[in-house]
């Protein structure tokens, strides 16, 4: 364990400073695509304007043969593309894979000054970011690059789960966490084949009637995931970094995605994966708070003032905990509005009315 007066130095000479805080920009979607496929690369510039983060996707979905094409795609589009305020991040290979080492080699050389955020597949401790981290500084140094890039893990293994804490905190280049639903349901030997989302099997019955113990029983589909998201969120909370829901698989059922990333939303979590546009929308509507919520947050800031005391507003009391909850709601809509004026003068009309 390091010293924590060595924590925040560079962990090679001429590498940039570490971030003391990770920077919160709007990414209540992490748009996945895949560099190597060329329709998809040619979508790129009209995509990035609608959305807070793309991911340049070199893992899953790349097969073995196209992954050096998916990897060089990436940095043809990155050398090609203003991305304007729009995030640039990509989700390297697993560390036990063959390309894990490549695909760092060559996109922090190649690309390092665009890449905002390098997602980690699978990682299991803090020893997979230790690595990561030092060789992120070493590459940083050689190509000159003034800011650290970042790092996001992918909780998709039990012992990832089991190691979540000290993950979070591994590194000051730590930004997040997101969930990974069907990897973690294969490392677990959950019964399920789903990609996230709930499952019909997993439910709460009532008890039987009184009158007529036969009679049909309403059920109660529960949500699978609900530990975890709420553990990593603790752990991501604790270490001040980000925490994310993950891919929701079926892309046809747009109501239960809904569902789901809100589920996520309320526990804490800042946005979710998008595999398909359809859920572009979908993730931008959940994770931006509703404009009369924060017309509500707003006026309990007013009334309390320096968030002291307890006052009533419409037979509900208001205390310093209340006020601190509606300052994490006003605050995030102001960081949204910022960047999404249709936003912005949704939240205005509210507070008006």
């Amino acid at each position: 364990m390091r010293s924590p007066k060595d924590f925040f130095r560079p962990l090679a000479v001429g590498a940039p400073t570490p971030v003391h805080d990770v920077p919160f920009r709007p990414s209540r979607m992490i748009h996945f695509f895949d560099p190597g496929n060329e329709k998809m690369a040619a979508k790129v510039p009209s995509i990035a304007p609608t959305v807070d983060v793309l991911l340049g996707n070199l893992e899953d979905a790349v097969a073995a043969d196209r992954k050096e094409a998916a990897r060089s795609g990436l940095v043809k589009i990155a050398k090609a593309t203003d991305f304007g305020d729009t995030q640039l991040w990509t989700r390297i290979n697993s560390l036990d894979s063959p390309w894990a080492l490549d695909d760092l080699l060559t996109l922090v050389t190649e690309i390092g000054d665009k890449l905002d955020v390098i997602m980690v597949p699978k990682v299991e401790g803090a020893e997979d970011i230790h690595y990561i981290d030092r060789l992120l500084a070493q590459l940083e140094a050689k190509a000159r690059i003034q800011r650290p890039i970042l790092v996001h893990a992918i909780l998709e293994t039990a012992s990832g789960v089991a190691n979540v804490e000290e993950i979070a905190g591994a590194s000051p280049r730590m930004q997040g966490i997101s969930l990974g639903p069907a990897d973690l349901a294969a490392s677990r030997r959950m019964k399920t084949t789903r990609v996230g989302g709930g499952h019909p099997g997993y439910l709460v019955r009532e008890d039987p009637h009184a009158q007529d113990a036969d009679a049909p029983r309403a059920t109660f589909q529960q949500d699978l995931w609900h530990y975890t998201i709420a553990r990593m969120v603790d752990a991501c909370a604790a270490h001040g970094i980000l925490p994310y829901y993950g891919p929701f698989g079926d892309i046809k059922d747009t109501t239960a995605c809904e569902d789901q990333f809100r589920n996520a939303f309320l526990l804490g979590c800042v946005g979710a994966w998008s595999l398909h546009p359809v859920q572009i929308a979908i993730a931008k509507k959940v994770f931006s708070p509703s404009p009369a919520d924060v017309a509500w947050a707003r006026r309990v800031i007013e009334a309390m003032g320096d968030g002291t005391g307890a006052v009533m507003i419409d037979g509900k009391m208001q205390d310093d905990a209340t006020y601190k909850q509606c300052q994490v709601v006003a605050q995030l809509a102001d960081t949204l509005a910022a960047r999404d004026p249709e936003l912005r003068d949704a939240y205005t009309a509210a507070e008006k009315e």
